[in-house]
């Protein structure tokens, strides 16, 4: 089942249908692994940010199992981080030596690739206790799948527009607070922090698509790549956060001066279009939008 939710059909049956498949989804992931552990740990987590966004729009008025939920997939993820986390730092530099400016700025960024390599290889073959954490994982999603089965959720389309618009309002007023906060500051949580509201903004349009496909296809484009751009300026962030704890890590002094020069040219650039692209796909006042969402919502599940 793709990751939307269908006006029109029972509400609370959709709601589990999808955190369902999205939990079988990471479970097979780290079951059959087909492009390996990391690879599958990677794709777990991407169905656990949907689950827990899905969680966000939908369960407003159920606030002990939101949180206990968001936390149990939330801390999941986060044992599973490490090496995934490693080897992103490594594409970051791949990423930036395709825009290196001179010579000295691609053996630098070389250099730091290999350096980055061999970290990376160093946390994998000590964190000797991965299998046992994914196989973990799994049991929580197990625990996860079981939880959301139990769940009501309120029926009739009036009911179920309001549940979504409240939810809408709220991802939407979070996201232009995100952004009012960057266009104040440079610090970077809190590009982070609108990547996060893009990130939920995404979601819920993926979730709603059936609601107006044309419009949505068109927001979810924007989204998408406001939450593209923005992933790459996190990652260019923790590598500058790594360099701040491990200086000795990616070179002498000369190759690391080469590299932050990359690093900041290219996360200003970024930050600099993601604000720009944040402001189209935030321009829309919450309550207004939201009540765009009730209207649509009534309207396709009653027509």
């Amino acid at each position: 089942m793709p990751y939307r939710i269908r006006p029109g059909r029972d509400f609370g049956a959709e709601v589990r249908s999808v955190a369902v498949e999205q939990l079988h989804l990471a479970i097979s992931a780290f079951e059959e692994q087909p492009n390996g552990l990391h690879e599958a740990i990677h794709e777990a987590r991407k169905k656990f940010k949907r689950v827990r966004s899905l969680y966000r729009l939908v369960v407003l008025d159920r606030p002990e199992f939101r949180a206990a939920e968001n936390n149990r997939l939330r801390e999941t993820a986060r044992t599973l981080s490490l090496v995934r986390d490693a080897t992103a730092l490594i594409e970051t530099v791949s990423y930036l030596e395709s825009d290196a400016l001179n010579d000295d700025e691609r053996r630098a960024l070389a250099h730091a690739r290999e350096k980055l390599t061999e970290r990376r290889d160093k946390l994998a073959s000590g964190e000797t206790d991965l299998p046992e954490k994914a196989a973990a994982a799994v049991e929580n999603c197990r625990a996860a799948i079981a939880a959301i089965e139990e769940q009501e959720f309120p029926q009739g389309p009036r009911k179920t527009a309001r549940l979504l618009a409240k939810g809408w309002r709220k991802s939407l007023r979070r996201g232009q607070k995100a952004l009012e906060n960057c266009r104040g500051g440079a610090h970077a949580e809190l590009f982070h922090n609108l990547r996060k509201a893009g990130q939920a903004y995404w979601m819920n349009l993926s979730l709603l698509r059936e609601i107006w496909p044309s419009a949505m296809r068109a927001k979810r484009a924007e989204a998408k790549s406001l939450v593209e751009l923005l992933g790459h300026e996190h990652d260019l962030a923790l590598l500058i956060d790594l360099l701040d704890r491990e200086p000795a890590t990616l070179g002498d002094g000369e190759e690391v001066s080469h590299l932050i020069g990359a690093i900041i040219r290219q996360q200003q650039e970024l930050r600099h279009d993601a604000l720009d692209l944040a402001e189209r796909a935030f321009a829309d006042r919450p309550e207004r939008e939201a009540s765009a969402i009730e209207a649509l919502w009534i309207e396709a599940a009653t027509g």
